[in-house]
């Protein structure tokens, strides 16, 4: 019983370590993957979508029919960073230009 344990303690102490399979290059590439996979599914996209936004911002004009913050509304004036719009006749209110959501 003895000599076993002896023989199992040389087993367990002349075992060779095992090294990492793969190399620092392949968890690299992985990485470079995921983030790759990341960019052209959410990244690239957003970003698209947000220049399409800003031009459809900068192509406001007066007399455009708008919904912004859920309302309707025609823009009466456009300042730098709000317009004024007129939901019924003789009431005109003033949003954030980023609060449009569409023009008709």
């Amino acid at each position: 019983m003895q000599e076993t344990a002896v023989v199992v303690d040389n087993v367990v102490q002349n075992a060779p370590v095992a090294a990492p399979q793969g190399s620092m290059w392949g968890m690299i590439m992985y990485c470079v993957v995921v983030f790759g996979i990341i960019y052209f599914l959410m990244v690239r996209p957003n970003k698209k979508r947000m220049a399409e936004y800003q031009k459809m911002l900068d192509s406001l004009q007066v007399g455009n029919r708008v919904m912004a913050a859920g309302i309707y509304g025609t823009i009466k004036k456009i300042n730098e960073k709000t317009i004024e719009l007129e939901v019924a006749k003789g009431v005109v209110i003033e949003v954030n230009k980023n609060a449009v959501a569409s023009v008709e």
